[in-house]
Formats: structure tokens, C-alpha cells, sequence
């Protein structure tokens, strides 16, 4: 593997999709037709995919001896040699310095969520990984932060509903992520994982856990069907309805394909590439356009 290519791979560029959840408060809030928003949200995505970046380089160089143990993180850049430590130690500064800077340009709060990301992706990947179900909390916290950057980014403001739902959804898919590493070390006749603080026999628990948190999201949409806010968006209130049945369903599935060890190790990476999830996704968008159409 070529150095550039080895540090392109580093940077997780494909990962950057995950941001786009910075969209989320512009698309429930109906204003993706406004340009001076779309504006914001762009530069705000762009922001966080740099800082992403440069956590994903403090988090490979922090897993370094963890990764030379595991079968398949074994191949990452840095864990395989394929790149020089030093490219991390500098671009991983150099990359959060440059998202915090176009925050620059965005409103006050918008610049104190990507400090903020970056702070925590920071303990996170020096301390906090280590501490189990902590991890898992801080994983669904940094997620919910993109969503968080995106309302203070465009001066939307943020509804509990959105909040409580992007929340209970991404600790359901944290817990997911722990849920497929444990399946794969029992796999592997392995007890303990590595750098991690899990062990194989907390799996069932784990499962546990996350289908919960899933359940809880899905009943955060149902109650939020049934507030006066959705009657000011909608024209149709009733039309948002199916989106209990396609969350429910994809939530499910999602744990049933962890259970049988067919998920792997990044449940949000997964359900971007899954034609299942793009198929909900496109499904729920045509419901939510007939239930807002005057």
C-alpha cells in the first residue's frame, strides 16, 4: 500500500456520510428549500468531517497495540506500518484546527459544538473507550452532537423529540457496534477484548441494552406523533404513522443480523451501505412529502 493511499484510508473519508446528520434539525424543520440554511448546514458538515478525521487519526494511534492483536483492525495504516506515526501526530491537530476554523464563520454555539466534539472525541479515545457502557453513552452523545451542531449552525431550534430520538437511536446502534465486536471475539474463542474493558459473556446484557434503547426510540416517534407540533408541520398528521411500522422494522433487523453475527463491527457505516435501510429511508421521506403536501 502506497503512503498517500495509506493516508487517505487513514482519514476514514467514507465515513464522512455519518455527518450529514447535521441535516437532521433542516429536514425536520422543513427548510431545505432555504438557501441561506443549506449554506450553513454545508459548511457545518464540512467542518465536522474534518475534525472526524483528525479524531479517527488520535484514535488509531491510541489503538495501535490493540489493533496489532485483532484480525482485521491489524490491516489499519498505522497498525500495519504502513504509515508512519508521525503523519498522525501532525495531520490529527492540523485537521481539528481547520473544522474549528470554518466554525469560524458559523454563529457563536455552532464553533463551541465542534470544540466540544473534538474535546470529547479526544477523551474518548485516550480514556473513555476504555470504560465500558461509559463508551457507549459517549458514542451516542457524539452523534447526537452532529445533530446538535446542525440546529445551532442554522438557528433551528432543536425539539426534545428530535433530541430524545437521535439519542435513544444511536445508543441502540452503539450498543449494536459493542454488541458485533463481542459475537466476533466469542467467534474467536476469545474471552476479553482487547483495550475495551467487555468480556464475551456480557453479549446477552449488551443485546439487552440495545434492543431497549431501540424500543425507546421508536416510542419517542410514536409520542411525538401525538404532539400538538406535528400538527403545525403536517397537513396530514395521520400519514406519520407509518414511520412507527418502518422504524420498528428496521430496528429489529438491525439486532436480529447483530445476533446472527451478520453485522459488522460499525452498525451506522452498515445501514449506510444496506439497500434495506436506503429502501425505509426513501419510504419514510415519500410519507413525511404526502402527509406535508397542503
Amino acid at each position: 500500500m502506497s503512503a498517500a493511499r495509506a493516508g487517505l484510508r487513514a482519514l476514514r473519508l467514507h465515513q464522512w456520510v455519518k455527518n450529514l446528520l447535521v441535516l437532521a434539525p433542516v429536514v425536520s424543520s422543513h427548510q431545505l428549500a432555504r438557501t441561506e440554511v443549506l449554506e450553513k448546514a454545508g459548511l457545518m458538515v464540512l467542518a465536522f468531517c474534518l475534525c472526524a478525521s483528525g479524531a479517527y487519526l488520535v484514535n488509531d494511534l491510541a489503538d495501535v497495540a490493540s489493533d496489532r492483536q485483532h484480525p482485521e483492525k491489524k490491516s489499519r495504516p498505522f497498525a500495519s506500518g504502513a504509515l508512519p506515526s508521525a503523519f498522525g501526530y501532525v495531520m490529527a491537530p492540523l485537521l481539528m484546527l481547520g473544522g474549528i476554523a470554518f466554525g469560524l464563520a458559523l454563529p457563536g454555539e455552532a464553533l463551541a459544538v465542534l470544540i466540544a466534539y473534538c474535546a470529547i472525541t479526544l477523551i474518548y479515545s485516550l480514556w473513555l473507550k476504555t470504560k465500558p457502557l461509559m463508551d457507549v453513552f459517549v458514542l451516542a452523545a457524539l452523534y447526537t452532537l452532529r445533530v446538535v451542531g446542525g440546529g445551532v449552525a442554522c438557528g433551528i431550534e432543536l425539539s426534545s423529540w428530535l433530541l430524545s430520538f437521535s439519542m435513544f437511536t444511536f445508543l441502540s446502534l452503539g450498543f449494536c457496534k459493542r454488541a458485533a465486536e463481542l459475537h466476533n471475539l466469542a467467534a474467536r474463542g476469545e474471552d476479553a477484548a482487547q483495550g475495551r474493558g467487555y468480556r464475551a459473556t456480557d453479549l446477552p446484557q449488551i443485546n439487552a441494552f440495545g434492543v431497549a434503547s431501540g424500543f425507546l426510540a421508536t416510542l419517542v416517534l410514536t409520542l411525538y406523533m401525538n404532539s400538538d407540533q406535528i400538527r403545525v408541520l403536517y397537513s396530514r398528521p395521520w400519514l406519520v404513522w407509518l414511520l412507527f411500522p418502518l422504524m420498528l422494522y428496521w430496528i429489529t433487523r438491525m439486532w436480529i443480523l447483530c445476533w446472527r453475527g451478520e453485522m459488522n463491527e460499525d452498525p451506522v457505516w452498515f445501514a449506510v451501505r444496506d439497500p434495506v435501510t436506503w429502501l425505509i429511508v426513501a419510504t419514510s421521506g415519500v410519507v413525511l412529502y404526502a402527509a406535508g403536501l397542503k
